[in-house]
């Protein structure tokens, strides 16, 4: 690894344990626990040197070593991924790392890039990804986090609930250029993330359940990018089927694209 080339570690902080879905971690879909579809989906990303389970769970551990990935144990009482991430970069020296998710799989390697290559570019200290809504549902759904940004593509705030109100739409429905749901992912110098996790826990963050929030409650610019593409979220048991469905499908396609490539021109 050059000097001149930029460091970029991926961690997947990885709890076994989960009010709503313990051993969400290790759930199978398809051939494959979701860890290893994380793990490896990062690991075709051209912008990213490194990936690493964070964990303090030794059947997450052996499960990762099963697939051959990398893994630390991070053990301790952290409040977020955020901090479990902070806990690896005491460990390790890199320029950034990037907070993914263990149950956000980017579907294509141009998701992690669209926000490592403009963030390294851009000297901002933290970034994250948001998408447009389309659906009414997920305005209104909690579980779908909300961002409104300023013109510059700084965060003004984060929320589960319906931000912004259009307050003239009885239907409150989903308005094209307005609404956008954050991604669980986040890239951080190393210097910001490490003063991030020294920080106490804001009264915003407490009340949202929203790690991104203390930044924002201690003044840490937040810069947000719009990206296009795709990726799947698993919250509950419930999502699990689907998500084998639409991964089956995705791999599918990825095949037929590979074999039109390898295939001799006429």
């Amino acid at each position: 690894m050059t000097k001149s080339t930029p460091s970029v570690m991926v961690v997947i902080p990885a709890r076994y344990g989960s009010s709503r879905f313990p051993g969400k971690p290790l759930v199978m879909l398809g051939r494959k626990p979701m860890i290893q579809h994380v793990y490896e989906h990062a690991s075709a990303c051209r912008a990213v040197t490194e990936v690493l389970v964070a964990t303090d769970d030794e059947r997450i551990k052996q499960a990762v070593e099963g697939f051959g990935g990398r893994v630390a144990m991070v053990a301790g009482d952290y409040r977020t991924g955020t901090d479990r991430v902070a806990g690896v970069a005491r460990m390790f020296d890199r320029d950034y790392f990037v907070n993914l998710q263990g149950d956000e799989i980017p579907l294509q390697p141009e998701l992690l890039a669209g926000l490592i290559e403009p963030f390294i570019e851009s000297g901002a200290g933290m970034g994250t990804l948001k998408r447009a809504i389309d659906s009414t549902e997920d305005v209104h759904n909690p579980s779908v986090v909300k961002v409104v940004t300023d013109h510059l593509g700084n965060a003004l705030y984060f929320s589960r609930a319906p931000i912004p109100l259009v307050r003239d739409d009885a239907g409150r429905r989903a308005v094209e250029g307005l609404h956008y749901i954050h991604l669980g992912l986040y890239i951080y110098r190393r210097d910001t993330l490490l003063k991030l996790a020294s920080l106490p826990t804001g009264r915003l963050e407490d009340a949202e359940k929203l790690e991104q929030l203390r930044a924002m409650e201690h003044g840490i610019p937040i810069r947000v990018w719009e990206t296009e593409h795709a990726s799947l979220r698993v919250d509950t048991p419930e999502d699990v089927e689907s998500a084998a469905e639409k991964l089956q499908e995705c791999d599918g396609i990825k095949q037929e694209l590979g074999a039109l490539k390898a295939a001799p021109s006429r």
